[in-house]
């Protein structure tokens, strides 16, 4: 019985591994005059996005903590992972997606932005 379990589980990790998503890296750097209750803002924002767009499957955010020194003042990283070109193609000119970048442009110095497919 216990061997049953465990192959199960070994199986779902298996398949699981094998979906493919596709991923949205959005890095921002803050003009230096930006306050923190501006950027708070741009994070509560971003961070709201997921349950305005529901193409969204998954969202994960953080601030640069990397002791390299080597992130060219990119403060702020959303990690956005979508089903399909199709889910981002909505995301894009989505009506709640432009407003965020309303908030977002009066503080932006400068964004930088790669997709990629998981697994390929």
């Amino acid at each position: 019985m216990l061997l049953t379990i465990t192959t199960f589980t070994q199986a779902q990790q298996q398949k699981k591994s094998s979906v493919k998503l596709l991923r949205h890296v959005v890095l921002f750097k803050f003009k230096d005059s930006s306050s923190v209750a501006d950027i708070k803002k741009v994070e509560e924002a971003f961070k709201a996005l997921p349950s305005k767009i529901k193409e969204i499957k998954s969202l994960e955010w953080g601030t640069n903590n990397s002791p390299e020194e080597l992130n060219q003042g990119f403060t702020h990283c959303f990690f956005l992972s979508f089903s399909s070109e199709k889910d981002r193609a909505v995301y894009l000119p989505h009506p709640a997606h432009i407003a965020f970048g309303a908030i977002l442009q009066p503080i932006l110095d400068k964004v930088l932005v790669i997709d990629y497919w998981t697994g390929r």
